[in-house]
Parts: C-alpha cells; sequence; structure tokens
C-alpha cells in the first residue's frame, strides 16, 4: 500500500499536470458518477491528506481518490497513449491541452462538495506531511489505547497520518521494539522520538521516487523491511518476517525487544 510520502509525490505531479488548467477531457469511470461532466472546470489544486488525494475544481467540487494496494495515478502528454495497465482499469481520466492524468485500479472514487470534504477525510489524525502536523497530537493518540501493539497503532490513520507496512516495521526496528510490544511499554521519550522519526524519514522521501529510511553507502535502502534471511544491519543475525493485522511484518528478533511471533 503506498504510503504518505509516495502519495504526497503522485499528488505533486498532478497538481504541476493539472492545476491552474481547464479541463478538456474528464471521464468518471463508476457507476455513481459515470454521468459527472467536469470539462470546461478549472482544476484548482491537487492536495493529499494522508493516503488521499482531494483534487478540487472550479465549483466547489472535489474528486477525492484513495489508492490504497494497487491504485496509481499516471501523467502523459495529451495524446501520448497510457501505459499504466489494460483499458478496462482506468477509473478515471483528467485531460486538459498538454497534461491527461489516468486513475488505474483507484478502489475509492468519488465527487463530494469541496465544502465537506471533513466528511471523507476529518477521521484522520495529524498527517505527517500537512500543514496541520502536530506532534504531541499524534502521541497523544497514539498512547490513548497503551495496551494496543505498536505496529497497530501506527497504521491506524486516526492515530496519525501517512504511516504504511514499510515505516511500521522501518519505526519500530529504528525504537529497538518489535512491532508487537504494547504501545504503553515504550521507554520514557520513545514515542516522541518515535513520531520525530517518522516524520524525519517522510519529509525528504515525498520529494523523490523511490523510499530511503538508512543512510547506508552499500546501497540498502531499508533496515528490515523486505530482507526476509538477510543479515540484521546492527546485529547481523536474520530478519524474520511475519504478519501483523492480516499485515506483512519484518523485524530482527536479535536486536528488537518485546513480543515475538513465529515466522
Amino acid at each position: 500500500m503506498p504510503e504518505g510520502d509516495t502519495v504526497w509525490y503522485a499528488a505533486h505531479r498532478l497538481d504541476t499536470a493539472l492545476a491552474g488548467r481547464v479541463l478538456t477531457r474528464s471521464d468518471l469511470r463508476v457507476p455513481r458518477f459515470a454521468t459527472a461532466d467536469l470539462t470546461g472546470r478549472r482544476v484548482l489544486d491537487v492536495t493529499p491528506r494522508g493516503k488521499h488525494l482531494l483534487t478540487r475544481v472550479e465549483g466547489g467540487l472535489t474528486l477525492h481518490s484513495h489508492l490504497r494496494m494497487d491504485g496509481v495515478w499516471q501523467v502523459y502528454a495529451t495524446g501520448e497513449p497510457p501505459r499504466g495497465g489494460p483499458a478496462h482499469q482506468i477509473r478515471a481520466i483528467l485531460g486538459n491541452a498538454e497534461f491527461t492524468a489516468y486513475g488505474y485500479r483507484l478502489p475509492v472514487l468519488e465527487l463530494i462538495r469541496t465544502a465537506e470534504e471533513e466528511r471523507a477525510v476529518g477521521h484522520l489524525g495529524p498527517d505527517l506531511l500537512g500543514p496541520d502536523w502536530d506532534p504531541a497530537e499524534a502521541v497523544r493518540r497514539l498512547g490513548a489505547d497503551p495496551a494496543r501493539p505498536l505496529g497497530e497503532a501506527l497504521l491506524d490513520q486516526r492515530n496519525l497520518a501517512g504511516i504504511g507496512n514499510v515505516y511500521k516495521s522501518e519505526l519500530a526496528f529504528l525504537a529497538g521494539v518489535t512491532p508487537w510490544l504494547p504501545f504503553g511499554e515504550l521507554g520514557p521519550g520513545v514515542p516522541e522520538r518515535l513520531v520525530a522519526t517518522a516524520h524525519r524519514l517522510l519529509e525528504p522521501n515525498k520529494d523523490r521516487p523511490g523510499m530511503r529510511t538508512t543512510t547506508s553507502r552499500r546501497g540498502e535502502r531499508l533496515y528490515v523491511y523486505g530482507r526476509e534471511g538477510r543479515p540484521c544491519p546492527r546485529c547481523g543475525g536474520p530478519v524474520h518476517k511475519a504478519e501483523l493485522a492480516d499485515r506483512v511484518t519484518y523485524w530482527c528478533p536479535g536486536c528488537q525487544r518485546g513480543p515475538q511471533q513465529e515466522p
């Protein structure tokens, strides 16, 4: 599932291609909005909110989309054939004289009033990459259920918006605890450092394709995620993989304290 920095990068590309330009093509291929026509309207901006994308157009309308596991927006020069997948997977097309954006495999696509955006994203916690970022509030929300496993708490977008499966594993590793450790058992100051680290990791990644959490010069971009069986960069022991709340999880049993799971 795309993480907050990936969604931010996608929003930036869409904003660059669409904002300030009048739509000459509009095609929403979902039954509820199939008859909606946005042509002739100017796109005002494309704004990310956690893992959500809000494309605002003249007339007080917002096209709300969410990528979830497989969704993607691709931008091409107008007239250039799209290459994001089979045509039947296209759920939305927004085009102007210069660029055309294609939304593939979008599981969430709805046209709402801009004044009602809170209905779609109002449940989200502080956005790690948004103007409302509030680390103290994020820590408060994470700690509201001290018995909840750290990994589950980090993935809950109501606590803080933007963390996905990769950052969940990487943050637990950097904190030296397993994702199954109850949040309330983190040591003094650890929640604050954890939240600060999340912001520090996402901020530079939002401006580039490809995620990096390490400073390694040997080519490793991630500490544990996707590295099952390979040596831990700290202790050299093998990285393990298991599931947490139906999500794959990576950790090092040698240097992350807390409950373990059978790989």
